[in-house]
């Protein structure tokens, strides 16, 4: 019993069950109450109705007229279960069966003698008539007692079997409730234990557990792909750093070497400046996406002219494509405008420029685009360049991703990176796709008021 009271499951479905039992206790009460109440009102409107007959009688008669109806209501009507009395002034029953003291006018509940069960209760209405005589017609209470303890019996029988439904029901409501508590407890322990690809078991019928099950999954491959991205970051970070640090303690060591000459050492200085430059940008970059997805910079967000802010982009990135040998056409919708930061969704922009520009071979054209709808409004890159392959598309929004292609081109593989962060901040989602030959990139971000 005290592991059942130790388990909520148990706990909740036994609290169900008593509170249900109660309500039927409470309902039974009150059915029993209004049916005696509803035979008591019957009996006494009987009472009242045989006690006007009565009346009217002995008005027609006299007492000869009304002993004689109250013979035969006791004598002939064995259907008739009502007692008579008529009383003198001075207490004397002088006619009728109903054994009994003179009651007063009115209502009473009347202590009789039955000839056959002895000292018994009736329910009795007493009238005065013209000569001082009181009338009194009565009914035997038992059988009203009878109807209740029926009643009160048949109530009792089913009350018992549905406390016993109710806690049948409560132990196995706990068990199913444990059962698949259960399961999630399980599956949290495994993977608190290490097995961080164990899933919370559904049982495919849709229901609340379910539903609790696939967001905790959810949550948990979301977990697992940060852990992931995590392990590939530290690997991506050393393997990025290897490279740049190696170069500085090689220039830093020439310097050393060149201590006579100040001209070389002064070179292999600046070269180890320009690596230790390149360090201190990696790390730069990483703090702002990391800035990025915390959402800090939400604070700054107003209204942004996206295509006045496009626009001017473009014409100051124009002549750098075209020194690389590259053709840029810009197509930008006037007033077309976001709420966001302008700074941010400027990197964005230029993040965009520079992935295309850096990844196409000379006379590659590049089309930037800027579109809306009602609702929604598009950034997007085209070019006529390589392309990226369908499998590794999403990969390159990753940090530090970079194809086998691009392993020889300057950068750290950060840049589409920020892009996703920026997008995801406002509230939008990047786009990629072929666009047959060459690669189409941009993001889709709710539009402005």
């Amino acid at each position: 019993m005290a592991r059942f009271l130790r388990s909520a499951a148990y706990r909740i479905a036994l609290v169900y069950a008593l509170g249900f039992a109660a309500a039927t206790l409470l309902l039974g009460i009150a059915v029993i109450l209004f049916a005696h109440a509803a035979f008591m009102r019957q009996l006494e409107a009987q009472i009242v109705e045989d006690s006007g007959a009565l009346v009217a009688e002995f008005r027609q008669e006299g007492h000869e007229g009304l002993n004689f109806a109250i013979r035969e209501r006791e004598a002939g009507n064995t259907t008739n279960e009502l007692l008579y009395a008529v009383f003198a002034r001075d207490g004397r029953r002088i006619a009728g069966g109903l054994h009994a003291y003179r009651p007063p006018v009115g209502w009473s509940d009347l202590d009789f003698q039955d000839r056959l069960e002895g000292p018994d209760v009736a329910r009795a209405w007493a009238v005065d008539l013209n000569d001082g005589t009181r009338l009194v017609v009565g009914a035997d209470r038992s059988v009203v007692d009878r109807v209740d303890h029926m009643l009160g019996g048949i109530f009792l029988a089913a009350f018992a079997v549905v406390l016993l439904l109710s806690l049948t029901g409560a132990l196995l409501l706990g068990a199913y409730l444990r059962r698949r508590l259960s399961a999630i407890s399980r599956a949290a322990d495994s993977i608190m234990a290490g097995d961080i690809n164990r899933r919370v078991p559904a049982s495919g019928r849709q229901d609340e557990f379910d539903a609790l099950a696939h967001s905790l999954n959810q949550m948990l491959d979301r977990i697992t792909g940060l852990l992931e991205n995590l392990r590939q970051l530290s690997g991506d970070i050393a393997h990025d750093l290897r490279t740049p640090l190696a170069r500085l303690r090689n220039h830093l060591e020439d310097s050393l070497d060149a201590a006579d000459d100040p001209v070389r050492q002064g070179e292999r200085l600046s070269s180890a400046l320009e690596q230790a430059d390149k360090v201190l940008a990696l790390f730069a970059a990483i703090l702002r996406i990391s800035e990025i997805e915390g959402g800090r910079r939400r604070a700054s967000f107003r209204t942004v002219d996206l295509s006045m802010l496009a626009a001017e982009i473009c014409e100051t990135y124009a002549p750098a494509v075209e020194e690389g040998g590259r053709r840029l056409r810009c197509d930008v919708a006037a007033g077309t405008s976001v709420h966001g930061d302008p700074e941010l969704l400027a990197q964005a922009i230029i993040n965009l420029l520079d992935n295309a520009q850096v990844h196409t071979p000379e006379g590659a054209c590049i089309d930037f685009l800027l579109e809306r709808d009602a609702n929604s409004v598009r950034v997007m890159v085209r070019d006529d360049g390589p392309g990226v392959p369908t499998e590794a598309r999403d990969a390159i929004f990753r940090r530090f991703v970079r194809l086998d292609r691009g392993r020889n081109v300057p950068g750290h593989g950060l840049g589409l990176n920020m892009v996703a962060a920026i997008v995801a901040m406002h509230d939008g989602r990047v786009e990629i796709g072929d666009n047959a030959p060459g690669l189409r990139i941009g993001f889709l971000l709710p539009a402005g008021i």
